[in-house]
């Protein structure tokens, strides 16, 4: 199933919507779209937090629903909402560094394209007014954050409070980085009640079914 259709399209123009086709539409996008591949961007502009991943895996690639694996099983967990208000549009926007599965690399998947963040994320972000930005994983940081970041990703992470109340970097909360949380105990029992608490206050009272 579509994504755009799980996650809800009305009969008024949706700029979402829109904004897909664009990028559908884009010359650097032909051999993705020719696979019969949407780009994996959802939201609206009411969406009160935005999610900036890595780029889609292919199981939710091809299934077209964002974060569909233990990732996103692990990514609901840590935001502290349940798996419907994670898909509700109204709540939650998804805007990857890059649209597409990238394809496989020799160890895991290739990375985000370069210049696709450059190209479509200020329009994405144009047609929203988030309270709460959320920076998963280091290609993502690196954009968004710039000089601001810290050298590594844990210092990066480990520094979230630097970075104000409306913008928050955390690790991808793939099962490969299970290791990393070991090391890093102060992820789950501090950032991840602070990103519980900012994700309950953006939300507020914005989604209305």
């Amino acid at each position: 199933m579509d994504v755009t259709a799980r996650r809800g399209r009305g009969t008024s123009p949706d700029p979402f919507e829109e904004l897909r086709d664009a990028i559908a539409a884009d010359p650097a996008n032909a051999a993705f779209t020719g696979q019969g591949w949407r780009p994996l961007l959802t939201g609206s502009p009411s969406s009160r937090v935005v999610i900036v991943s890595q780029a889609p895996g292919r199981r939710a690639q091809e299934s077209g629903i964002p974060f569909h694996d233990a990732s996103g099983d692990r990514l609901v967990q840590w935001l502290g909402v349940t798996r419907a208000e994670f898909d509700d549009v109204s709540r939650f926007a998804i805007v990857p560094m890059d649209f597409y599965y990238p394809g496989k690399g020799a160890s895991g998947d290739l990375p985000p394209r370069r210049g696709v963040a450059e190209t479509w994320h200020p329009r994405a972000f144009s047609l929203m007014a988030p309270r709460l930005t959320i920076l998963v994983g280091a290609y993502a940081q690196r954009h968004h954050l710039g000089d601001r970041r810290a050298s590594t990703l844990t210092e990066t992470v480990r520094g979230w409070r630097d970075y104000g109340p409306g913008l928050i970097p955390i690790v991808h909360p793939s099962p490969l980085n299970v290791g990393w949380q070991l090391r890093n105990p102060w992820f789950e029992e501090e950032l991840v009640p602070d990103l519980q608490r900012r994700v309950a206050a953006a939300l507020g009272s914005s989604a209305e079914g």
